[in-house]
C-alpha cells in the first residue's frame, strides 16, 4: 500500500482529500451544534430571572387581585372614573361645589370651569368660584369640601375683607370675599 502511495502520489493525495472532506463536515457539524448548544443554555441563563418573577407572581395572584380591587375601590372614591366624560365631569362638578357653598351659607357669585389639564393617567379639571360670606360659612364650606366624593382639592384660595357698615349696637361679622380654585380628577384609563 505504501508502495502505491509511492507510486501514484497525485492519485493518493486526492484520495485523503476525498476521505478528509467528510470529516471536515463531520467536524463542523459538531461544532455548530456545539455552538448552537452553549447559545441555548446562555438565553436559558438569561431568561431564568424573568421565569422565576413570573412564578413567583402566580404564587401571589389572588393576592396581587384582591390588593387590586381595594385600590379600585379607594381611586373610585377619590377621582372620577374614565367612563364619564369630561364636560359632564366639569359640569357635575361645578353644579355640585356650587350647591355645598350655598348650603354652607355662603353667596355664590360667579362660577367657571377651567381648562382640562390633561396629565399622564388623570385629567384635572378645575373649577373658579367667587363667593361672599361670613368666616364661619367659609369654615364650614371648607369642612364639607373634605368631606366631599370624588376628592376636591383645594388649588388656590384667596381672600379679602367686604367692607359693610354696621350699626352702633350690631354685632361685629368678618365678611369676606373669596375666590377659590378647585382641582378634581378624573381617570383617563
Amino acid at each position: 500500500m505504501i508502495g502505491w502511495i509511492k507510486a501514484h502520489r497525485r492519485s493518493a493525495i486526492i484520495c485523503g482529500l476525498t476521505l478528509l472532506v467528510p470529516l471536515l463536515l463531520y467536524l463542523n457539524l459538531v461544532l455548530s451544534a456545539w455552538g448552537m448548544r452553549t447559545d441555548y443554555a446562555a438565553e436559558i441563563d438569561r431568561l431564568a430571572p424573568r421565569i422565576a418573577r413570573l412564578e413567583g407572581v402566580q404564587q401571589v395572584e389572588e393576592e396581587l387581585r384582591e390588593s387590586a380591587g381595594i385600590v379600585q375601590q379607594r381611586m373610585s372614591r377619590l377621582v372620577y372614573p374614565a367612563s364619564a366624560e369630561r364636560a359632564s365631569v366639569a359640569a357635575s362638578m361645578q353644579t355640585d361645589v356650587r350647591q355645598l357653598m350655598t348650603d354652607a351659607g355662603l353667596n355664590v357669585s360667579n362660577s367657571q370651569v377651567m381648562p382640562v389639564r390633561e396629565e399622564e393617567r388623570f385629567d384635572f379639571i378645575g373649577v373658579k368660584l367667587t363667593v361672599a360670606g361670613d368666616m364661619a360659612s367659609l369654615d364650614r364650606a371648607l369642612a364639607e369640601l373634605a368631606d366631599f366624593s370624588p376628592l376636591v382639592i383645594v388649588e388656590g384660595l384667596d381672600i379679602w375683607p367686604t367692607r359693610t357698615r354696621r350699626g352702633k349696637d350690631e354685632p361685629e361679622v368678618q365678611e369676606a370675599t373669596i375666590s377659590i380654585r378647585l382641582l378634581s380628577l378624573r381617570s383617563v384609563i
